[in-house]
């Protein structure tokens, strides 16, 4: 092995994604993200728990932002604005890596085995922002349907945004997304 080099989870993820996408998810072992990665395979499993959690790294820390923005909105906001926004916060995050995102996104949508993860992920987002809700003071149903809903939001806008080429910030594609649901909402 060579001498120890600094960002070896940034690598590894790299190195995980360039292998799903050059010869697919079930193809890959995690001892050819470790060497391509330059670490011991060791060293992978002191990171992550399988070689699916690799692409998901980091699912906690946005939902930290989603609650993080729910809590710090107005107190006299309405649930869905403020639920939108947050999922729009979060989405912003997402700007500066719009590449790896997009190619992220090719491998999920091609494997099952990720897009089930993809989806769990996603559920306890949701589940994190329907808390953050109910804390506020939002009743059930009422916190998880608009969870549910600015999640959804978040995901169109999210989509809308890798087949666009980033012709718009992802966060205009997330707010457009919930100007939809208002609409339909209304009609």
């Amino acid at each position: 092995m060579a001498r120890w080099e600094p960002d070896a989870r940034g690598r590894m993820t790299r190195a995980a994604l360039d292998l799903y996408a050059e010869q697919g998810f079930e193809q890959t072992t995690t001892a050819q993200i470790a060497e391509r990665a330059g670490v011991t395979e060791r060293t992978y499993f002191r990171h992550f728990a399988d070689k699916r959690e690799v692409l998901f790294d980091g699912s906690h820390r946005l939902e930290e932002r989603v609650v993080d923005a729910v809590v710090a909105a107005p107190v006299d906001a309405a649930p869905l604005a403020v639920v939108g926004e947050a999922f729009a916060t979060v989405a912003a995050s997402l700007e500066e890596r719009r590449e790896f995102a997009a190619r992220r996104a090719a491998v999920v949508a091609a494997t099952p085995r990720l897009r089930e993860r993809e989806l769990l992920k996603l559920a306890a987002l949701r589940d994190a922002a329907a808390a953050a809700l109910r804390a506020r003071g939002v009743p059930e149903p009422d916190a998880s349907m608009v969870a549910e809903a600015g999640l959804g939001a978040f995901r169109i806008g999210f989509d809308a945004w890798i087949a666009s080429g980033q012709a718009r910030p992802v966060t205009d594609e997330v707010r457009a997304a919930l100007a939809a649901l208002r609409d339909q909402a209304r009609g």
